[in-house]
């Protein structure tokens, strides 16, 4: 079928060939197996069009993921922990809401990719005693705030969030259950200011609706094997995947 002229999609065949498998990493990454690879998303896409123009595609397919994951994860939520982190996570939306404009996205990526690196360089040297103490709740204040604010900038919560929850050893199910909730609040709250800032547009629209068909592929991939994986195997894992999350915005900042 040939598509008219005028019809708001973007039709480009190299957008979705780097598209198509940042959406359905992006899934599998929602669902806890693999956490922190979602966070490549946007990178990724950001090959092929404007980092705004790719967070904008991705808004819709984000909120189908969240409510996806939410519904696999539903039983197994911290509460005590989400009412902690979302406080937090809302404070970097509005601050990311009001310096958006002001600020470049690489560089905001590339600052996340050296505090990612940072992080786990500090977790491979000098590894945590099985006694050590939970991050303190200051820490995770500014963290899960920096979450929400690269979250708003780039989509790239998951490494600063993840650096505060890792160190507390939760089970991969309540890992992954917790984030699913605090992501599906910050993303669900993204809306109304990046309709503010002129990033929600018809053709944006038009083509997440054609990405939305991977979205359950990559979370029902990822839940079946979150479920089976071994907890040592899921924080490893996740250590893999903020290496090359800070790895790749680094790069991008740097290039």
């Amino acid at each position: 079928m040939v598509l008219p002229e005028d019809f708001p999609l973007v039709t480009d065949p190299f957008f979705y060939a780097v598209t198509i498998p940042a959406v359905l990493l992006l899934g599998v990454s929602k669902s806890g197996f693999g956490a922190g690879f979602g966070s490549l998303a946007v990178p990724m896409m950001a090959l092929a069009v404007s980092v705004p123009q790719a967070a904008a595609i991705l808004m819709p397919v984000l909120l189908l993921m969240d409510v996806l994951g939410m519904a696999a994860f539903r039983k197994d939520f911290d509460l005590k922990l989400l009412k902690f982190l979302i406080p937090c996570g809302l404070v970097g939306i509005v601050i990311g809401a009001l310096l958006f404009k002001l600020l470049d996205a690489r560089l905001v990526a590339g600052i996340v990719g050296a505090v990612t690196l940072l992080f786990l360089a500090q977790r491979l040297l000098f590894p945590p005693r099985v006694d050590s103490p939970a991050p303190p709740r200051w820490l995770g204040a500014v963290l899960t705030a920096t979450s929400g604010f690269t979250s708003f900038i780039a989509h790239a919560g998951g490494p600063p969030v993840n650096a505060y929850m890792i160190p507390m050893r939760l089970s991969p199910i309540r890992f992954t259950a917790t984030l699913a909730f605090f992501f599906f609040v910050i993303n669900l709250s993204k809306w109304i200011p990046y309709a503010w800032l002129g990033l929600l547009d018809w053709r944006n629209f038009a083509t997440s609706v054609v990405l939305l068909p991977l979205a359950p592929i990559g979370v029902w991939v990822g839940v079946k094997l979150a479920r089976r994986i071994q907890q040592a195997l899921f924080y490893r894992l996740v250590y893999l995947g903020m290496f090359l999350t800070g790895s790749k915005l680094l790069w991008d900042a740097l290039r």
